[in-house]
């Protein structure tokens, strides 16, 4: 009686979450059981500036090569006045290809004159925006769900949050925190989920603009395999609101996608969550040193398996791994003895 009482409320979540987290587009793996994602971030747009026509430049690019089947665009999109009109370049380029798409916010975009809220309804007027009506929220929270491909039921989710921007006082760091509501958000809805896929995880992504301040840890630990360039130090929170744990916890993120900083895109296996930066996808208005592109991922149906890689604007296909083979270090004991010729 319990275990049905828990599997209606469950249920009661995922319908009362419906209007905010779903949309009216459907995400479905393909025949192959595939379902690819490429990640944009820190595009640093300026409206007025020719450099940034190299932002435009890569969308079209990676998305005209890989074709995938949504794009996430994980803040730092626009990085001067005008706001609306930057911000409508970005809507209006991704929205010649077709592609559901959204565009989460970071650090730097709320600076440009407009608050989240009137970026965020900019944003949902293209037609493949799949984020939610934001109600009465700036940038709400939502949960993209992946149908399988012979089903409708979700078989994948996608996990988009806010990641705000700077606390209320320097002496709390630079850079806030996911807020103990978010935690909160997450749990509540993994646990809806799970129960509702009687009592399996279903296999989870989450993307946001600053890293959680595992990254810098992850990062620092020799004994892990860290595929990709580190070239500064990761910029997370000073402060730490448990959002890592609670998705450990939760046992159905595989994987954590971050940018903000420009001059990493390397990936890393932290107590079994992949944590990764994008590559720089932006012109010459901000600090960069690794040639222009975008992260690609592709998810398998029905496995705790991802391949991810990056694109660049010229083409090249850079740093191809897979998860969680790539980052698991074999026991060299093992090995079988090469034989001599």
């Amino acid at each position: 009686m319990l275990k049905r009482i828990m599997q209606l409320t469950a249920a009661a979540l995922l319908t009362l979450t419906a209007g905010t987290d779903a949309t009216a587009q459907t995400l479905k793996f393909d025949t192959r059981g595939e379902f690819k994602i490429v990640q944009f971030t820190d595009l640093h747009y300026q409206s007025r500036n020719p450099r940034s026509a190299t932002a435009l430049e890569c969308i079209d690019a990676v998305v005209g090569a890989e074709r995938p089947d949504l794009v996430v665009f994980t803040g730092d999109n626009i990085y001067a006045r005008p706001a609306d009109t930057a911000m409508t370049h970005i809507v209006d380029r991704i929205e010649r290809h077709g592609v559901p798409y959204v565009i989460l916010f970071g650090n730097h975009d709320h600076e440009q004159g407009m608050t989240r809220a009137q970026l965020y309804d900019i944003i949902r007027r293209g037609r493949h925006c799949l984020q939610p009506d934001r109600g009465s929220v700036e940038s709400p929270d939502y949960v993209l769900e992946i149908a399988g491909s012979k089903s409708a039921a979700p078989a994948a989710l996608l996990y988009c949050l806010d990641s705000h921007s700077y606390p209320a006082t320097k002496r709390l760091g630079t850079y806030a925190w996911l807020t103990l509501d978010q935690v909160q958000w997450y749990r509540e809805r993994s646990r809806a989920y799970t129960t509702a896929n009687g009592g399996r995880p279903l296999p989870a992504l989450s993307f946001f603009h600053i890293p959680l301040p595992e990254f810098a840890q992850a990062a620092t630990t020799e004994a892990n395999v860290l595929i990709g360039t580190r070239m500064e130090k990761s910029c997370p929170p000073l402060l730490n609101s448990g959002m890592f744990c609670a998705m450990r916890e939760g046992g159905d993120v595989m994987g954590i996608f971050c940018g903000h900083d420009h001059d990493n895109d390397y990936t890393t296996l932290y107590h079994d969550i992949l944590l990764g930066y994008g590559r720089f996808s932006g012109g010459n208005t901000e600090y960069n040193h690794l040639p222009v592109g975008a992260r690609v991922i592709v998810l398998h149906e029905g496995q705790r398996r991802f391949d991810t890689w990056i694109r660049t604007l010229k083409g090249d296909r850079q740093n191809v791994t897979v998860y969680p083979d790539s980052y698991v270090k074999d026991d060299w004991r093992k090995r079988p003895v090469e034989e001599k010729r």
